[in-house]
């Protein structure tokens, strides 16, 4: 049975830590929180406090929610509607624009600095800004303190594609690293055979998910991914109160904003984790924020993919095969200066498959 620590005293830690308990390799957390929403660096601070937390538990490996730096505008639509955009949608892209953050710049500085302080491995949410383009992002940081690379989400679900871009197949690392091969998919973008396929076939072990879906039926896709990929899945959301988010009428949750309190929970978390062999580690958890926390034994990798490798002996090439297309698909390239940019390409010592 899941059990949860009991909370310490008001000077203690933040959240309470869902704990499984068990002898095994890896310690792995998953954040269950709330973005500080339009305050980058109260999100940065509480991220801090977060992961501290986790490294006091033991955890090698830290996950957060989609967007968690920068936020998930939950409930908007930007004044949008076909043909048109307000003027006061307008104005609150700008101010989403500027919670955002550069890839890389000083906020992801001080992430690397967080996992280097704690010695954990962080996958992070954000809200990546490129220009005046926003991108929904994954951050990777090693537990000494480096930036490993990014995974930018490549499809974005119904009006989030007004606000945010959409990756190309250049990003979509799995690392190599002593905890296992490490990489991540963004919400529904899981539920796409051919990014899945094509994450398998990179090796990966350890199968990060932040999310923004709480809704029961999100936990079958998890458990499904676990057992195909035969790779521990680790599905970070978060858990948001109305009160999360600036009051009306700054900020609107169209449709339901007349029906909503302050207390009214607005993302139930749902976070879990969950072996190769399709039993849940840990969570799935609705009640609040919290750090929800399993062992990973890898030689349960092993044992699944004995049943199952979608990638090797359970493939059929010659009847399905897929290509990727994975180099930068970018809109405009100044031939003059393709030398001097591969030049400028970050060296980092954990491989990454390509």
């Amino acid at each position: 049975m899941m059990s949860l620590v009991t909370p310490p005293p008001p000077n203690g830690p933040l959240f309470p830590e869902v704990d499984m308990g068990g002898d095994t390799s890896v310690r792995a957390t998953v954040v269950q929180a709330s973005t500080v929403f339009y305050d980058t660096p109260a999100t940065l601070d509480k991220a801090e406090r977060l992961l501290g937390e986790a490294a006091e538990y033991g955890s090698q490996l830290v996950v957060f929610p989609e967007a968690f730096i920068g936020g998930y505008p939950r409930g908007s639509n930007f004044g949008v509607t076909i043909g048109n955009r307000s003027d006061k949608g307008k104005e609150q892209f700008r101010k989403y624009h500027a919670s955002a953050i550069n890839v890389p710049g000083p906020e992801v500085e001080r992430l690397a600095a967080m996992a280097g302080k704690y010695k954990v491995y962080l996958v992070m949410g954000v809200i990546e800004r490129d220009g005046y383009t926003l991108y929904c992002t994954v951050l990777f940081f090693d537990s000494q303190g480096r930036f490993l690379g990014k995974h930018r989400k490549i499809m974005p679900t119904a009006l989030e594609r007004i606000i945010w871009g959409f990756g190309d197949g250049s990003t979509i690392p799995v690392f190599e690293t002593p905890i296992g091969k490490i990489g991540a998919a963004i919400c529904w973008e899981n539920r796409m055979p051919l990014l899945r396929t094509a994450m398998y076939a990179k090796g990966i072990e350890i199968y990060c998910a932040p999310t923004a879906d709480s809704r029961d039926v999100w936990q079958a896709s998890m458990t499904h991914i676990a057992l195909e990929g035969g790779c521990f899945v680790l599905s970070a959301n978060q858990f948001c109160r109305r009160a999360d988010y600036p009051p009306s009428p700054e900020y609107m949750f169209y449709g339901t904003e007349d029906e909503l309190t302050p207390d009214s929970v607005v993302c139930a978390g749902g976070s879990v984790i969950i072996s190769p062999s399709g039993a849940i580690l840990a969570g799935p958890h609705y009640e609040g924020e919290a750090l929800i926390s399993a062992n990973l034994d890898l030689g349960e990798i092993a044992r699944a993919k004995f049943d199952f490798d979608v990638v090797g002996h359970y493939s059929r090439p010659e009847v399905l095969s897929l290509i990727v297309r994975d180099d930068p698909a970018k809109p405009v390239t100044f031939t003059s200066a393709s030398e001097e940019n591969e030049d400028d390409q970050p060296k980092f010592s954990h491989k990454v498959t390509h």
